[in-house]
């Protein structure tokens, strides 16, 4: 194939790993609520997330793993430099990590009350995060770049960032719009997935339905503000030479350009909708995390494809319009990529090993009786 098909193939693979990790984290706003949680229905929730937190953890490797594999400047320029905020982000997946697994071991000096702060944490600042992470590649990021620095053997630093390596990011306020949607969107998610795993009585369904409500319109709101945001935003177009141009309603204008992705994004919006809306208003409706679930992932991808296809620069610099990355001059060799897109063909093995073991584990709605025969519960 021409590098061209390659790259994008690429970048399709990143939209959907990237559209997967933000639905996948509603454990994340699951989280979120345990200090709202009743003392009766905290084993419960923790449990029912408990067996879900290594598939978000893990897709947010394979989605870091393959930025490497496929764009690997972007790679070294965002993980490598803006480090202090991906450190932040690392800290709190590894706090959620061992939060779950001391939380009831035999001899736990803390109780549980210290693990479900760590684990509040990693609901809140994780997503928050996330969201600011992503922002920057629609609103910029303070770096540049000079390839011909690989030749310096003294100092063979591809990517120099701004002294803040990163947090500068956390007072932008597009990006802080973007991660406060992620986060009440994984809260909405949240609620609905326990309300789909989980029966604790009609108590606790009522007020995850409440929940749903709430957190669902916050994120509505959220999400209307940042589309508004995005699409009034300029950006760079690389031209025929590779040099970086400006554009004034860049984003806008690529989702007429690509105008195949205006249907994929009313789909995934009415979803979503539609989704919390008879979560939160029908008793006996309890699947809207599905709902919800594939509309998240249409509209992430879309954002994905509004961002790096039609030769936009899908990181921008603030420094140096001439840095900015898109999936052209970011890629890796045409060698790598072919090689790594027939790894990608065992893909779809794997998602259909996640789908087999996922339904086997919510074939029912997880019951307090269900923990009480558990040898092993979070």
């Amino acid at each position: 194939m021409e590098i061209q098909v390659l790259q994008a193939y690429w970048w399709l693979l990143i939209a959907v790993l990237g559209a997967v990790l933000v639905f996948l984290l509603f454990v994340q706003g699951g989280q979120s609520m345990l200090l709202e949680t009743k003392q009766q229905y905290k084993s419960l929730v923790v449990n029912a997330l408990g067996r879900k937190w290594e598939f978000t953890f893990t897709t947010l490797v394979v989605f870091g793993g393959a930025f490497f594999a496929s764009f690997p400047l972007f790679y070294s320029t965002s993980f490598g430099g803006a480090y202090w905020l991906w450190m932040l982000i690392l800290v709190s997946f590894v706090v959620q990590a061992f939060s779950y697994e001391f939380r009831r071991k035999s001899g736990n000096l803390y109780g549980t009350r210290l693990y479900d702060g760590l684990l509040m944490f990693n609901g809140f600042f994780g997503c928050v995060m996330l969201g600011v992470a992503v922002g920057m590649m629609f609103f910029g990021a303070e770096f540049t770049v000079a390839k011909g620095n690989i030749l310096d053997g003294a100092a063979p630093v591809i990517s120099q960032w701004s002294a803040t390596h990163g947090l500068e990011a956390m007072t932008e306020p597009g990006c802080l719009l973007l991660g406060f949607t992620v986060f009440f969107l994984a809260r909405t998610q949240g609620a609905m997935y326990l309300l789909n795993a989980v029966d604790g009585g009609e108590d606790m369904a009522r007020t995850l339905r409440t929940k749903t409500l709430l957190s669902g319109a916050i994120f509505a709101v959220l999400f209307i503000g940042f589309v508004v945001l995005l699409m009034l935003a300029d950006g760079y177009r690389a031209d025929a030479s590779g040099t970086m141009v400006k554009e004034d309603y860049i984003y806008w204008n690529n989702l007429w350009r690509m105008w195949w992705t205006v249907p994929m994004l009313l789909i995934g919006v009415v979803g979503v909708l539609y989704g919390i809306i008879r979560s939160a208003l029908d008793a006996k409706f309890r699947t809207g995390i599905w709902y919800s679930g594939i509309g998240t992932v249409l509209v992430v991808m879309v954002l994905f494809f509004l961002a790096g296809y039609e030769s936009t620069a899908y990181y921008p610099s603030l420094l140096d319009a001439q840095s900015s990355l898109t999936i052209a001059n970011s890629s890796s060799s045409h060698f790598t990529l072919t090689v790594m897109s027939w790894v990608s063909l065992l893909v779809p093995f794997v998602i259909a090993y996640i789908w087999v073991v996922w339904r086997k584990m919510n074939a029912t709605p997880l019951t307090d009786s269900e923990l009480n025969s558990d040898s092993h519960i979070y």
